[in-house]
């Protein structure tokens, strides 16, 4: 019985902090996602070969060598694709969440909270949705930065 509340209150949590605008920032560093780190805890191999051959593991370099060319704003919008969770209770900023500030696991597998407690496979997405890499990977961006999208690049 109390793992069920405990189930349905971090359910309720989860559709409040995805319901929130991505203009107003992530909700708290305690929020349902765990970072890469956690993932590793059990997931040793996936997460060694994530880090080594994924351009993903490690976007945290490009926004901050950008980031004394942007506004407030304009840092925000890198955000969205250069973190994990932001505007969905993951990344706030570097100094509060550095554990969520490349894009990591939780990206494409989606929060972690839930199944780093449980180790349930049914709370975590075992296979990435195609929609979901097509909020960072899509035509416009690929206008706007002028840059090939590697859907899959981050396979492990």
């Amino acid at each position: 019985m109390h793992m069920r509340l405990c189930l349905l209150c971090l359910a309720v949590a989860v559709c409040m902090l995805t319901s929130v605008p991505a203009s107003a920032g992530a909700i708290n560093a305690a929020g349902p996602y765990v970072g890469s780190r956690k993932c590793a805890e059990c997931h040793a191999e996936e997460y060694e070969t994530f880090r080594k051959y994924s351009k993903k593991a490690g976007t945290w370099k490009h926004i901050s060598a950008m980031a004394p060319k942007l506004t407030a704003e304009e840092l925000r919008g890198c955000y969205a694709c250069h973190s994990t969770g932001y505007g969905k209770g993951g990344f706030v900023d570097y100094q509060s969440t550095p554990h969520l500030a490349d894009v990591g696991c939780e990206t494409c597998h989606g929060p972690g909270a839930a199944h780093a407690e449980s180790g349930d496979p049914a709370v975590i997405r075992r296979t990435p949705r195609h929609e979901d890499c097509l909020a960072c990977h899509n035509e416009s961006r690929v206008k706007a930065f002028n840059f090939k999208p590697l859907i899959h690049s981050g396979a492990h």
